[in-house]
Parts: C-alpha cells; structure tokens; sequence
C-alpha cells in the first residue's frame, strides 16, 4: 500500500575519517523514502528552498519516489547540516545547523499523500506530527520517529503523539530518556504501556553498530547489524532503517501484524541500513539494485541462525 512521509528534505555537509561531502543530498524523508521505494509507492511531504536543485529531485523520481507535494519556498534556503564523525562511528558532532524553510514548517498534505495507507512521521516537531496524524483517520500503519530535542522541550506533546500511532522507531538512548527507565526492553515496556485501547503496539530501538531491538506485548526480537568491512558515512542510517521496516509492512497488506511479518521487516530493515553506511549520503542506496537486497538478506538469515539442542549442563 502507497506511504507517506512527512519530514525534512536537506543538504548535508559531512565529514569522516573516510573522506567528506560539500552539501549531499540529506534529510530524514529522503533516506526514509529511498529505502522504502524498494517496496511500496512512496510520496514525499517537506518544504526546500530556491536552492533545491533539479538533480536532488531526479534522485528520488529515479527511485519512483512521488515528489509533488515538495513545496518549494520562493525566497526560502533549505534547510543544513553539518557535522564531522571521529573514528567512533555511533557519535558525531555537530557544527552547524541551518533550519531554513523547515523552521516555519507546515505539513501541507494533497488529498493523494492523504489517501495513503501507511504514515511516517519522521523527525518533526511532535504538534505537527499529531497534526498530520489527524489527516489520516484510516491508515493501517502509522510509524513514529523523534528526538532527544523534543524530549527535552516537548515531551509531553511527544508522548500525545505516540499515544496515536501503532509504532514507535528510536535509538536506545531516546527510549531510557524518554521513559526514565534504566534499560531498553523496560523503556519500551513503559512506552506500550501507553497504548493499551488505543497507541503503539511495536517499539523499535535502533541500536547503531549494535543492531536493532523490537519490542511487542508478546515478545522480544534482536538482531546484529549486518557485519561491513567498510563503513563510510552513518548519515541517515537510521531513517534508511526505518524506511526499510515500514516499506515492507507497507508491501505486505493482507498479512498480520504479527511477529512474523516484524521480524522479517526488521531483517530487511537491517540490510538495508548496512548498505547506506558503506558510501557517503545517498550515493549507495541511489544505484543499489534489489537483487543485491535479496542476497544480502539471505547472508545474514545465515548469519543469524543456529541449530542443536542445548547441552545438559551441570548445577
């Protein structure tokens, strides 16, 4: 079913031990929808400036992704980023942020992103994230993003938004700092919790090099990051990831949201992730093709599995 996405478009400046990028293409709903193109119709809703160019655009239209309702802000710059990472590839530093047309921004949303099944509320400030939410009385699946920004300054309209949607996707540390709680599967027990009639009934915990953790009233889910000899660039991984996770939700309509379905959403998820670390930006997932996915997706499947019986141990 076609998803849409609500979040920043951006330039991005980057610098790693591996090389840097002069304003690269960036922003969460763009990572979000290149990833999830792989699976579903995917449409795009984010304000750009007089600087966007054309080529920026071709990259997602190239990918089937439906640009339209990108608003171009007449006079506007879009927004930037840069930061620069050490060595230690989960921490960056931030040197500049320039909110541009992001900072006045409001969601404006044609009756086609409107009828679409599947919502991602990428990082937005939370009272537009339960604005838009509003706009989607029929969605199937709604997916939520944020940041220790908004849990600092916003939490409770945060909480008020996640309470409305049926999936929570944040780093480990934004669960602890959000809940309070002292551990990851506490956190996001305490976070579903929240939604017992109504609200999330999945938490994803993004977990960097690490892997990923899902969390539901009935289990627990983990797996590794795909292993990589080369990692160049961690920008966007994350949105990448969940670009990934709600994709294949998004292509599977008729199936449950039951354990199954989320395990293999997270698998592809993973995958997917671990190809837009290997190069800078979006440069990998641009000209990935799907059958590298495919092969990719069967490796960790190996990786990931074991067989025998446990041994008798003694005491």
């Amino acid at each position: 079913m076609p998803i849409t996405v609500v979040g920043s478009i951006a330039y991005d400046t980057v610098k790693t031990p591996f090389g840097q990028r002069e304003r690269m293409l960036g922003g969460a709903a763009v990572h979000f929808a290149l990833a999830a193109s792989f699976f579903e119709d995917v449409r795009v809703v984010g304000p750009v400036g007089e600087d966007f160019g054309e080529e920026q655009l071709a990259v997602m239209r190239r990918r089937g992704v439906d640009v339209s309702d990108i608003e171009r802000i007449a006079g506007g710059r879009t927004f930037f980023w840069q930061g620069e990472y050490g060595w230690d590839l989960n921490s960056r530093e931030t040197l500049d942020t320039q909110l541009g047309v992001f900072e006045g921004f409001t969601p404006k949303l044609s009756e086609l992103s409107r009828s679409s099944d599947v919502l991602f509320l990428a990082n937005i400030q939370p009272d537009l994230q339960r604005d838009v939410r509003a706009q989607f009385p029929a969605a199937r699946f709604v997916a939520l993003d944020s940041m220790n920004l908004w849990i600092d300054i916003a939490r409770d309209s945060l909480v008020a938004a996640i309470e409305g949607v049926d999936c929570v996707i944040l780093n480990d540390a934004e669960l602890r700092q959000l809940t309070g709680r002292p551990n990851l599967v506490s956190a996001a027990r305490e976070v579903l919790s929240w939604g017992e009639l109504r609200g999330p009934s999945v938490i994803v915990a993004k977990q960097g090099e690490y892997g990923a953790a899902l969390v539901t009233r009935e289990g627990f889910f983990a797996l590794p990051a795909y292993p990589l000899e080369t990692v160049i660039d961690p920008t966007g991984a994350g949105d990448t990831f969940a670009g990934g996770f709600v994709g294949y939700i998004a292509a599977h309509p008729h199936e449950e949201l039951d354990d199954g379905l989320l395990r293999r959403a997270m698998a592809h998820a993973t995958v997917l992730a671990s190809f837009n670390v290997e190069e800078f930006g979006t440069e990998r997932i641009e000209r990935l093709a799907g059958s590298e996915v495919v092969a990719r997706i069967k490796e960790l499947h190996a990786m990931t599995q074991f067989s025998g019986a446990p041994l008798a141990l003694r005491g």
